[in-house]
Formats: structure tokens, C-alpha cells, sequence
């Protein structure tokens, strides 16, 4: 990574502390609860008066981002939080990242809960899941409330061992109005996004709808096409005592991928470059690492319904809502598989029309004559390929064929699809236990859905000319459905003491997981997954001080075995266990006008973490794997630390945000690579020595730091805002993080700068209300850096961008 005088840090930190405006948002979203709104006020600036931490992005965190930029990054700034993105502007969910209190979500592991208006998002990994991104545009997000550790009882996830981030739309305006906006940017960047608010439609109803359509190429060689089509709209009306919430959108997204650097040594080879080459070179063995062959595709469609209202002393929320999800990855396999034994006749692979569904891979064709027959490389001949991967033997060379020889190749295409459809109901009783208020919460999530996945190859038409590629495939190598039922249901019971309020609660659930393989029967599997009783509880106190306020709370959290753990048809699932983590958070709030502060000191224990083993490595891809790789549980996490935040209003311009993330995240087993744990550390390399014993690596090490998470973080905000003008620059630090379970390679901890400036004009023309520009600088000083941490390898980091928008409001 670059090497930082320490100086130009030190003054680079004493500038950003000069201001900075962020007054958090109340963190979590309409968990009733009667105390004095006068209290409540008080509060929510530095987060909801619960007895867990809870914080929440401001309108200056999504000023701090490009228009362009995917709604996961304005969270970056909150205490606890890390989002990494290899895009400049997130196109590429492949190489997303999220760390909470050494919790992740990335291409291994999900473990933070994800929400769109408290409704569960469908799971956050890459092979049919979807993040928020997917569902909303960053023009109609009102907020993100991050819960972190014990959470809300009613969260609705299947993944949330570590906090909800729970993403909310804008509301509709009580004006008709129209919003228009224009996004241009670095690395060919545009956006064009407008939305309608429709004023009173009906008695009591309101509505918008927007529309935005964006591209971008990626900031290494500006090869990539990626393009994002959002559709939404939302409606809320009244109708006899009965508040109605609908909300819709469609998202049409094509990504091209970054490939992840291997190790310290690729990367200081050259720090620019991530392997992906951005011309078709005619060579099947070197454009497997042509950018446009790696590709996501994804569409996701997604609505609710959502009713409010009251009858005596309860209030009642219910939404229902449907979710489809369809798209593919890409890659480019460098042979043509051999599916058919066709004697001495040409390869029937070769010829379009003919498609083989199921049954086993005989070997891979690499070249052949013009009769389709597979041809030999010249004995004895040394390949010259050293690109990628390190290089190929000589059946991929075409150098070490006889003149006329064709190459020939594959486009391997994995499909995803995924239909849910779900019910939330909760509700709210305020009673009374003698002369203190009483509030019961309790409610249900069902939710059933049923995730396809089938992998199809296709014969790319000419592998001397272009990508292009047939159609048609010759080979569908497996078609599977995973259907998933999900029932989840809990209660929680909050006295109010008057000097204190207490609450308890336990919530189950119950999931139960298939897979029916559509070619071959006997690979079907079923598993129950349910959770045993999780119990939750705490505590929140004021304090003699006026405005403080002591908090602490205990939860257990439950991840359920995944549909993509019973991928692969060798799975056994005698050895593969649900998540489970106890969080423990004790802290103080503070809150008055012009100064809001946190502190929490967290515990958490995660025990059975299960750990995803990719098909993909330093020497190349195995594109042959049925599944996208393994699953296995790997031991546990002990993880403790601070989480500090401070907001202050230096002038009437000026404030000041901060935050300091202190965290010791460790492994509390040593694992072997088939998910054996050893009482010590040479017990398990003696295993390893062992020619003869299957145990061929380590996946943990009890003692030694989580992958991927850092020691320290800090933010440093400013922001400034005088009449129509405002400006405000962001820096964070993340400490160095480890790349391996050995602890024995780290990437340099970083200081990532963001940095706005803009204004507007009213009433500028007739019909015209407001017009504002403003310029956004990301990684404002170029700095050098790792994104996402994969096991023994990572992504670069976006470079710095500049993107400049202007809206228009009539």
C-alpha cells in the first residue's frame, strides 16, 4: 500500500476535526413504545433510548456520497461499521463487503441481518440473494438504522448473529411536485433519475414513483459495462382509522466483476491491476480472465402491503409482501467440456442444437480440427503461457498445436432465481402492572420461498474472434430447487419503574430447508434448522445528570443453515450446525442541544460459524465444481470492544461528528479443513503431517485475529452549511487487517477521505423551486488501499472519483 507520512496524517486529521455535521436520525423505526415525547426527543439524536447500541446515517453521510454511489456505502461512518465496495460506485455486489464487530457479509460468510422498511430482505449472498442496494435508489432512502449485537427482538432475518441494518424509504409529500436529477462522474459514470410526487390522489392518499437509469465502467481500464434500470413507487393513505403503506420496485442490473488479488506479492507487482484483462486476446486459456466474461445479472422485483391501526389498547402492524429475484453469473471457461462419448466421430459439443442434461464431465476438449475432432498439443512441446494464473501446460497452448488447429472455449452460465412471499404481523399492548406503564410487543414472521439454481455451458461460437457465444448450450450440468419455510415469533415485556425500564423477551425460530436435484433424486436433501428459545433482556436507566442516560442488554441471536449449504451432493449434514452468538452491550447515552454522545462496550460469543470455501484460488477457477464451493463449521469468535460517538455544534455552521471503533475479534478453536477441532494447535499440524489423514489445511487458529477485521477505526466529520451553501470533508481510518488464518500476512491500514461542496437556488424561474448542484470527491487523496479481505487474498480499492450532480425541483 502507499506509504503515509506521518505528518501530512496528523494535519489531515486536525482539518477534518474542524467541523462536520451529523446528527444521527432516532435508529430504529416505529417499535412502539409510550414514554414522555419530550424525553424521546431528547434522545434519538444519538439513537433510540433501548437497551442496545443503535445508530443511524444523516443526511450529511449520503451528501458525503455520489448519487451514483450504492445506498450500503452512507453507513460506512457509523461506529462498529465497515463497508467495502471494489467499485467505485458499487457496482459489484461480487466484491461487497460489510464487517460489524467481526461479524461479515461478503462471498463467505453473512452474518449481519439486512431490512427494507423492516421486511427481510431474502438473505445477502451473491448466489440468489439480494442486498439492499437491489431495492432502493439512493435518491428515496430516508435513512439506515443499524442495530448492532443484540438488535431488536423482531428483527427479520435469517442472518442476523451481528445487528439489522434496516434500510427505509422516503415518504410520499403532502405537494405535488417533481424531482429531477443529473449525475455524471468518473470512469464514464452517468445517472439520470426523476421522480413524481403526486400531491392528495384520493382522501388521504399520497403518492411518488421515480425512475433512474445509471452506467459506469470500472476504474482500471474503463472496459466494463455496467448498467443499473431502478423502478419504485410508494403510496400511504388513511382509510377509516387505518393507516395503508404499498410499496414497489423493480431493479434491472448487468455487472461486470473484479477478480481478487492473491496475496502481498500480486499486488505490489503492480497495486492498479486486478488480473482482468479488457481486450478478447483469440487465447481461450488467457481471456478466462476477460472482464465482460465476468458478469452478474440480476432483476429483482419487490412490493408490500403494509396496514396500521389501533383497537383499544393495542396497536397493530401487518404487511405482506412478495419478492422475485432471477439473474446469473458469468465466466469463461477455457475448453469445451466432454460430456458425450462419440467414437471416432467429431464432438457433438461443437455442434449447436445438441444438449446433454446432467450426467458426468469426460474430459475437456482445448482444440480441434476443422471435422471437430480434439487434437493432441505436439509431444514434448513447453508451453509459453505464463498469464494467467502463472501459466498453462501445453494442451492450452496454441503454440504447441500444428498449424490450423481451432481453439475452442465455453461460456459457463449459473442461473439464479428465487420467488418469496411473506406475512409480518405485530403488535403493541399498553397496559398497566399496577402504577407503572407496561408494554407487551409480540408478533410473528412467516415466510416461504423456493430458490432455484441450475448451470448451463455454452460454446463460444468463435473462440479466435470474439466472446460471443451460442445460444444454445450443449451441456446443463445441474438443475436443483431449495424450498424454504420460515416461522418466526416472539414476545417481549417492558415495565417503566419510573428511575428505570426493564425489558424481557424470547423469540423461535422454526426453518425448515429441502433440495430437490431435478436430474438425480438421490441427491435430494431436508433439514430442520430450528433454533432452541432465544432469550433477550435489558435495561435503560436515566441517570442524576440531566440528559444521561446507562443502557445494557443481553441477546441471543440464530442463523439458520442456508439453502447453499446443501449445494454441493456430497454434503453431510451431520456436521453442519446453525449459528448462534450471545451479544452483550453495556452503555451510556447522552444527549442535549448542541452535544449528543455513546459509549458501548460489547461482548459477544459466536460459536458453530459455518465458513464458505470458494471454487476459485491463486492457480486458477475449477469451473467444473457442481457447487460454488463448500460449507463447513469452522468453531467460534470471541469478540469484546468500545464503540465511541460524539456530534457537536461548534457554530451555527459548523459541527463536528466522531466516532472510534475499538474491537479484539478472535478464533476460539483450532479447526482442520473437514471441520475436526484439536485441543491445541500441534495437535492439529501433527494431523496435518500426516500423509494419510484428510485433513489438509486449517480454517481457524484458536487465538489468532478473525480475517478481514480491524483492531481500530475512527471517523473524523465536518460540515458546514451558511444560507444556500454547504461543504463538508470525512475521513475515516481502518487499521491493518489479516489475510490468512495463520495471522502471517496483513494488508496496511488506510485513511480514506471524502469531500462535498455545493449550493442551490429557490425560485428560480416559474415552476421551478429549487436548483442545486454539488461535487462529491471520493478517496480524495488517492490513497492506495484493500478493500474487501477474502482468506489469503482481497480487492483493490477504488481509486479516487468525482462525480457532479444537479437537481431540479418544480
Amino acid at each position: 500500500m502507499k506509504s503515509r507520512n506521518k505528518l501530512s496524517v496528523a494535519i489531515l486529521a486536525a482539518l477534518s476535526s474542524m467541523a462536520a455535521v451529523t446528527v444521527p436520525l432516532p435508529v430504529l423505526a416505529e417499535e412502539a413504545e409510550r414514554a414522555d415525547e419530550e424525553r424521546i426527543e431528547e434522545i434519538t439524536v444519538v439513537g433510540r433510548s433501548v437497551s442496545y447500541a443503535n445508530n443511524a446515517t444523516s443526511d450529511d453521510m449520503f451528501k458525503q456520497q455520489a448519487n451514483l454511489s450504492s445506498v450500503l456505502a452512507a453507513v460506512d461512518n457509523l461506529p462498529g461499521v465497515l463497508i467495502n465496495e471494489g467499485d467505485t460506485f458499487g457496482a459489484d455486489d461480487w466484491s461487497t463487503s460489510i464487517v460489524i464487530r467481526g461479524f461479515q457479509v461478503n462471498l463467505n460468510e453473512q452474518q449481519i441481518g439486512m431490512t427494507v422498511d423492516g421486511i427481510a430482505n431474502g438473505n445477502s449472498n451473491y448466489g440468489g440473494g439480494a442486498k439492499a442496494n437491489r431495492y432502493i435508489d439512493t435518491e428515496n432512502v430516508k435513512g439506515v438504522e443499524v442495530s448492532q449485537g443484540t438488535a431488536d427482538i423482531a428483527s427479520r432475518s435469517h442472518e442476523a448473529l451481528g445487528g439489522t441494518l434496516n434500510f427505509t424509504t422516503i415518504d410520499p409529500s403532502m405537494e405535488q411536485g417533481l424531482v429531477t436529477s443529473v449525475t455524471a462522474g468518473s470512469f464514464d459514470a452517468t445517472k439520470y433519475y426523476v421522480r413524481y410526487e403526486t400531491g392528495e390522489i384520493f382522501k388521504d392518499t399520497y403518492a411518488w414513483i421515480s425512475l433512474s437509469s445509471q452506467e459506469s465502467s470500472d476504474f482500471m481500464q474503463q472496459a466494463a459495462e455496467n448498467t443499473r434500470d431502478h423502478l419504485a413507487m410508494k403510496f400511504i393513505s388513511t382509510v377509516n382509522d387505518v393507516s395503508l403503506t404499498g410499496y414497489l420496485s423493480y431493479d434491472d442490473t448487468h455487472e461486470d466483476n473484479y477478480q481478487r488479488i492473491y496475496g502481498l506479492a500480486q499486488y505490489e507487482q503492480n497495486p492498479d491491476w486486478d488480473q482482468l484483462t479488457d481486450e478478447w486476446t483469440g487465447v481461450p486459456y488467457q481471456d478466462q480472465a476477460y472482464r465482460r466474461g465476468w458478469s452478474t445479472l440480476r432483476e429483482n422485483l419487490f412490493a408490500y402491503l403494509q396496514a396500521e391501526f389501533t383497537i383499544g389498547q393495542v396497536d397493530f402492524m401487518t404487511n405482506v409482501y412478495y419478492h422475485d429475484n432471477e439473474g446469473r453469473g458469468e465466466w469463461v471457461p477455457p475448453y469445451i467440456v466432454d460430456v458425450t462419448d462419440d467414437g471416432a466421430e467429431g464432438h457433438s459439443e461443437l455442434v449447436v442444437g445438441n444438449t446433454v442434461y446432467g450426467g458426468q464431465q469426460l474430459g475437456q476438449i482445448y482444440f480441434v480440427d476443422r471435422q471437430g475432432n480434439q487434437l493432441s498439443p505436439i509431444e514434448g512441446c513447453q508451453s509459453s503461457l505464463t498469464f494467467p494464473y502463472g501459466g498453462a501446460g501445453a494442451e492450452y497452448d496454441p503454440g504447441c498445436h500444428e498449424q490450423g488447429a481451432i481453439p475452442v472455449g465455453s461460456y459457463r452460465h449459473t442461473h439464479y432465481d428465487k420467488e418469496r412471499i411473506g406475512i409480518n404481523a405485530d403488535a403493541v399492548w399498553y397496559t398497566k402492572v399496577g402504577d407503572f406503564d407496561n408494554t407487551v410487543r409480540f408478533g410473528i414472521w412467516w415466510e416461504d420461498y423456493e430458490r432455484g439454481e441450475s448451470r448451463d455451458w455454452h460454446k463460444i461460437t468463435n473462440s479466435s474472434i470474439s466472446v460471443d457465444y451460442d445460444n444454445v448450450p450443449y451441456w446443463v450440468q445441474y438443475d436443483r430447487t431449495f424450498p424454504v419455510d420460515t416461522l418466526m415469533y416472539y414476545v417481549e415485556d417492558e415495565l417503566d419503574l419510573g428511575f428505570a425500564r426493564i425489558r424481557a423477551g424470547a423469540k423461535k425460530f422454526n426453518v425448515d430447508i429441502e433440495k430437490t436435484d431435478n436430474f438425480d433424486s438421490a441427491n435430494n436433501l431436508a433439514v430442520n434448522t430450528d433454533s432452541d428459545t432465544l432469550f433477550s433482556a435489558g435495561i435503560v436507566a436515566p441517570l442524576p445528570f440531566e440528559g444521561l442516560e446507562v443502557f445494557a442488554g443481553y441477546g441471543e441471536n440464530f442463523a439458520a443453515i442456508k439453502d447453499a449449504q446443501l449445494e454441493r451432493n456430497d454434503t453431510d449434514l451431520r456436521f453442519i450446525k446453525p449459528e448462534t452468538a450471545d451479544n452483550i452491550d453495556v452503555g451510556l447515552r447522552y444527549a442535549s442541544p448542541g452535544f449528543n454522545a455513546s459509549v458501548t462496550y460489547y461482548n459477544i460469543e459466536f460459536n458453530d460459524r459455518i465458513q464458505f470455501t470458494s471454487n476459485e484460488t491463486s492457480e486458477g477457477i475449477d469451473f467444473l465444481e457442481a457447487a460454488a464451493g463448500g460449507y463447513k463449521n469452522v468453531g467460534g469468535i470471541e469478540s469484546s470492544g468500545f464503540e465511541i460517538s460524539a456530534d457537536v455544534m461548534l457554530t451555527e455552521e459548523f459541527s463536528l461528528f466522531t466516532s472510534i471503533t475499538l474491537s479484539d475479534s478472535e478464533y476460539v478453536a483450532t479447526v482442520g479443513s473437514s471441520g475436526t477441532q484439536y485441543d491445541t494447535l500441534a495437535d492439529a499440524q501433527a494431523a496435518i503431517a500426516d500423509a494419510e489423514n484428510p485433513e489438509v489445511s486449517l480454517v481457524a487458529i484458536e487465538g489468532n485475529t478473525v480475517i478481514g477485521t480491524p483492531d481500530t477505526m475512527a471517523v473524523v466529520s465536518l460540515d458546514w452549511a451558511r444560507d444556500n451553501y454547504f461543504a463538508g470533508l470525512s475521513t475515516k481510518y481502518v487499521d491493518s487487517r489479516y489475510l490468512d488464518i495463520d495471522n502471517a500476512a496483513q494488508v496496511d491500514d488506510y485513511i480514506v477521505s471524502d469531500f462535498y461542496i455545493g449550493g442551490f437556488i429557490e425560485n428560480i424561474g416559474p415552476g421551478v423551486e429549487e436548483l442545486e448542484v454539488r461535487l462529491t470527491v471520493n478517496n480524495l487523496f488517492d490513497e492506495d488501499y484493500a478493500s474487501t479481505i477474502a482468506p489469503g487474498a482481497f480487492w483493490i480499492g477504488a481509486p479516487r472519483a468525482v462525480a457532479v450532480n444537479a437537481r431540479l425541483t418544480f
